[in-house]
């Protein structure tokens, strides 16, 4: 396992490097705006299983992803014929803290599906997480970096705690903000549900849509 401290000056050297661990199969643990995730290219099934296997996560839990840009969801999501109600929600909240869940691609994997038929995906706030997505140019999943049940890590000591050598690269961007999660919220159906509550509160969401009608 390989620990990398990043700052100002050596952030883009950090990123191509981390990028090029996933496009290689590689397991990474990176800082988002809340907490610390756990990354794996979309696509890389042996990956995908390992990550679930050191997570100790249920096989039942889709795995959520990240994006740098709208664009990428032509490869993970069924349709690009999209409501206006989706659409001002990508509008006004990416980046953001609001993970939207689609109709997945059929041939997407079921370890980021979990056998739902749906994929859940955000373009995340300010934060190396966002530059990673837009470095990399494909979707990398964004699970919490803990075993399954536990808090999720707030730096980089207690990723190491959790999960040692079973994962091939630390990014240490010292202590994150913690704080709520990503609000979740359910675009497959005629109207939007609410799944979790997070950071964007229920009263703006509503006040988003509603202005659409």
């Amino acid at each position: 396992m390989l620990r990398i401290k990043v700052n100002e000056l050596n952030l883009d050297q950090v990123l191509h490097y981390t990028a090029d661990m996933l496009k290689k199969g590689g397991i990474i643990a990176y800082p988002t705006e809340t907490f610390y995730g756990l990354g794996a290219k979309f696509d890389m099934e042996d990956s995908l299983k390992k990550l679930y296997d050191i997570k100790q996560r249920p096989k039942e839990k889709a795995m959520p992803l990240i994006i740098g840009n709208k664009e990428l969801l032509t490869v993970i999501i069924a349709s690009m014929n999209m409501n206006k109600t989706d659409v001002s929600l990508m509008d006004r909240f990416w980046p953001g803290p609001l993970t939207l869940i689609f109709p997945a691609k059929e041939n997407l994997s079921e370890y980021i599906t979990a056998g739902t038929h749906k994929v859940a995906v955000r373009i995340p706030g300010e934060s190396f997480a966002l530059y990673l997505a837009i470095t990399a140019s494909f979707p990398i999943t964004a699970t919490s970096a803990n075993l399954s049940g536990t808090s999720p890590a707030q730096d980089a000591e207690t990723v190491i705690r959790y999960f040692g050598d079973k994962i091939d690269l630390i990014i240490d961007g010292g202590t994150t903000s913690g704080g709520l999660p990503s609000t979740i919220v359910d675009v497959t159906g005629d109207e939007i549900k609410m799944l979790r509550e997070g950071m964007i509160k229920k009263e703006l969401l509503t006040s988003t849509t509603m202005s659409l009608k």
